[in-house]
């Protein structure tokens, strides 16, 4: 199976990684530094718990149309580049190619099938923690990863059942879902408050749920994101808060939020699309969402970077 993976960041560099490992024809999309270095020493994952790999060489560009088309197009670049991914993709979109957006957020699928239709545009999630720790380098934190990709519209295809084969192999956990526009929520729901209020405190996910305020607080971002999702007609069984605070509770207790990263390093932030789309969806639905708006109030001098707000 060949495979693009269009930004080769935390999500993009794991998920790439083992698929290549297992025998799958991985093309990687990245750009500066980070690229320079997976160029000339290979891209290294780290992990402790999962196991490290390098591989060297790793077919790296920033060209996608030297890769040519491909089966599969991961994208996992940051929302704010999504419409500039969308363009650049182009040339790596055959007849039958799946454009499979693992970015954070409910309105990335929107983009891809404004330009390349519906029969492209395949839902996905991804539940990982990693980061780039340095260029050519990136490194993930605790056991989890996960895959969950369907088709719009019907159940399942050749594709994606292939797709789920070669993640197995590669030692991934893949699921094939019925309902792919509600996985997304579901993972919308738990990122929105991940990202938020590990960002807003600065904390990773083990100090943030030991403590009862902060553990609360993520019960309240969540309980808001699913009122805004239940008006826009999707609904979730009652156990979901429940099942995210476990899942929480088992993660290793270092393990935080992109978002969090990026304040830490001075980027941009995807708060728009995360507690500030919550807020913007709940105003236009007529739901309250005064526990994301305090959030959004707080980390927006932040957003654009460290720029933005005078750090150095």
């Amino acid at each position: 199976m060949k495979i693009a993976v269009m930004g080769t960041g935390g999500v993009g560099g794991v998920f790439g990684a083992r698929l290549a490992q297992a025998g799958c024809d991985v093309h990687f999309i990245a750009r500066g530094a980070h690229l320079a270095a997976i160029k000339q020493n290979g891209l290294s994952l780290v992990s402790d718990e999962v196991g490290s790999a390098l591989l060297k060489p790793a077919q790296a560009t920033d060209d996608p149309s030297s890769i040519g088309p491909v089966d599969v197009v991961f994208v996992s670049v940051k929302l704010w580049d999504t419409e500039d991914a969308a363009l650049k993709i182009k040339p790596l979109v055959s007849e039958e190619t799946a454009i499979i957006s693992l970015q954070n957020g409910i309105s990335k699928d929107e983009i891809f099938r404004s330009h390349y239709g519906a029969d492209h545009t395949v839902g996905g999630v991804s539940y990982v923690a990693a980061t780039i720790s340095e260029p050519g380098v990136v490194t993930q934190k605790g056991t989890v990863q996960r895959l969950v990709f369907g088709e719009y519209g019907k159940p399942s295809s050749k594709r994606l059942e292939a797709l789920q084969q070669a993640c197995l192999k590669a030692g991934l956990e893949a699921e094939i879902h019925t309902d792919i526009e509600k996985a997304i929520w579901e993972k919308f729901v738990f990122l929105v408050a991940m990202s938020a209020v590990t960002a807003a405190t600065r904390q990773t996910i083990g100090p943030v749920r030991s403590h009862p305020s902060t553990r609360q607080l993520l019960i309240d971002v969540m309980t808001e994101a699913i009122a805004v999702a239940k008006a826009r007609g999707i609904t979730f069984d009652d156990s979901l808060v429940e099942r995210r605070l476990e899942y929480w509770d088992n993660l290793s207790p270092d393990v935080t939020s992109s978002m969090q990263h990026d304040l830490e390093q001075g980027n941009r932030l995807e708060l728009p699309w995360l507690s500030g789309k919550v807020v913007e969806l709940g105003k236009s639905l007529a739901v309250e969402t005064p526990v994301n708006r305090v959030l959004v109030d707080v980390l927006s001098p932040f957003i654009d970077g460290s720029a933005s707000n005078g750090r150095k």
